[in-house]
Parts: structure tokens; C-alpha cells; sequence
């Protein structure tokens, strides 16, 4: 019986040291995959990296991460054009991680996250310098907001004869993807000045689109939402390269 209970202590002991030290390797491994990350994407800030699943050991000796997740406060996506677009608040939880053979690299085989482009991001897109609609009529975007039930809230400024319209004139529009770009259309066209204006002038300056391009590790914007604060994107991608 004592020896028994000597057993169980050590068992417990060894258990409490064996955790202890998982723990430890998985918070520097962690640190190190963060820096890592910061470099390789060239981040302004170091990036919040969670290794998943207990034990973090045998998963290194397998060569193979269940799960992590990977959290960036901004990140600057090229645009197409040359120009940059923020994105806040990226998430992405990344499935499958193969380590390289001596750890300064890794891929995921698959990753799914969310992200958020803010309205004034996405002003910067559209058309906001003044622009000919009509004969006497010049309009341009002034603002962006949440127009509640998934759609964009548009405000058309609009200018008649040199007299500019008492307040904008607000477009309900649906924001869509399509490949690695973010389309805003608007749902109907608004009347501007009271004159019969060709639909494709007024598309003109309710419509834009904006590309969100070489985003971190090869991920993709797979779906857009009008939210309260701005677009939300849903992010997936294969073979994601989380560094090296």
C-alpha cells in the first residue's frame, strides 16, 4: 500500500512537471512564431499567436500542429493600384500547421478568419472628388455608413448650377465580392437635381469597387457584410505559410 501511494506521487509529480514544461515550450514557441510572423509580413506590431490542444510536445515531435490561431491588429493589403487598404482586427484560426524539418517554417492546410475594412477605409476608394453627371449637375461621395439589413448607406453629394443641395442624398447599396475585389452597387439610383441623368453616369459615382489583394500567408476574402462599424470579411485560404 505505500508503495503504492509512493507511486501515485510520483506519477502526480511527474505530471505536474511535464505540464509545467509544455507550457513553457508552448509560450516561447509561441513568442518565437509571433516575431516570426511580424517579419516575414512586415507587420507595425508583433502579432498574437495561440498554439492549441494539450500536449504541445508531442505535437512538435509529430511535426504537425492541431490548431492555431493567429490574431493581427492591422494589416496594410495592397490594393492593385499600387495604393494600401487597412484591414482591423484580423483573425484566422489555421488547421493542420506542418512544421518544416528544422521549425522556422510552417504551413497550414487549411485556414478560415474575419476582419473588418472601416468605412473611411473604403471612402478612400470611391469617387469623392466632384465629377459631371449632367449639364449643370456635379456629384461625388461624401460618406459611408451602416445602412442596416447588410447594406451600405451611400451619401451622394450633389451640386446644381453651382448650388449645392441642402443635404446629401443617401443610396442604399449591396456590398458583394468578387475574386479579391470588394464591390459596392447601389440597389436603386437616387434623383439628382430633378434632371433625367444617363444611369451609367450616376453608377459612376454611386458605384466603386475596391481590390484587397496579398493578404497574410496567401488567404482570400471569401465573403463581405455591411456591419455597424464597416465591411466585415470572412478570409480562407489552403496551404497557408504562417512563417518562415
Amino acid at each position: 500500500m505505500r508503495a503504492l501511494r509512493i507511486l501515485l506521487i510520483l506519477v502526480v509529480v511527474l505530471g505536474g512537471l511535464f505540464t509545467a514544461a509544455d507550457r513553457l515550450a508552448v509560450h516561447f514557441a509561441e513568442g518565437e512564431a509571433a516575431d516570426r510572423l511580424r517579419t516575414s509580413e512586415n507587420l507595425n506590431s508583433t502579432p498574437d499567436v495561440s498554439i492549441k490542444g494539450f500536449p504541445f510536445l508531442t505535437q512538435v515531435a509529430s511535426g504537425e500542429l492541431d490548431d492555431v490561431e493567429v490574431g493581427i491588429g492591422h494589416y496594410e493589403a495592397a490594393t492593385g493600384d499600387g495604393q494600401k487598404i487597412r484591414i482591423d482586427g484580423l483573425h484566422a484560426d489555421l488547421r493542420g500547421v506542418v512544421l518544416s524539418g528544422d521549425y522556422h517554417a510552417a504551413t497550414a492546410d487549411s485556414a478560415t478568419g474575419t476582419a473588418t475594412i472601416s468605412y473611411s477605409e473604403l471612402l478612400r476608394t470611391a469617387k469623392s472628388e466632384p465629377t459631371r453627371v449632367a449639364p449643370g449637375i456635379t456629384a461625388r461621395v461624401v460618406g459611408l455608413s451602416d445602412g442596416g439589413n447588410g447594406k451600405i448607406k451611400v451619401a451622394v453629394e450633389a451640386t446644381v448650377l453651382g448650388a449645392r443641395l441642402p443635404r446629401p442624398v443617401a443610396v442604399l447599396s449591396s456590398v458583394t465580392v468578387q475574386g479579391d475585389e470588394v464591390r459596392v452597387k447601389a440597389d436603386a439610383l437616387p434623383a439628382l437635381g430633378g434632371a433625367e441623368i444617363a444611369e451609367s453616369r450616376v453608377r459612376a459615382i454611386t458605384d466603386f469597387q475596391q481590390a484587397v489583394d496579398r493578404l497574410p500567408g496567401g488567404i482570400r476574402v471569401d465573403s463581405v457584410r455591411a456591419a455597424k462599424d464597416g465591411v466585415e470579411i470572412t478570409v480562407k485560404g489552403s496551404h497557408v505559410k504562417l512563417a518562415g
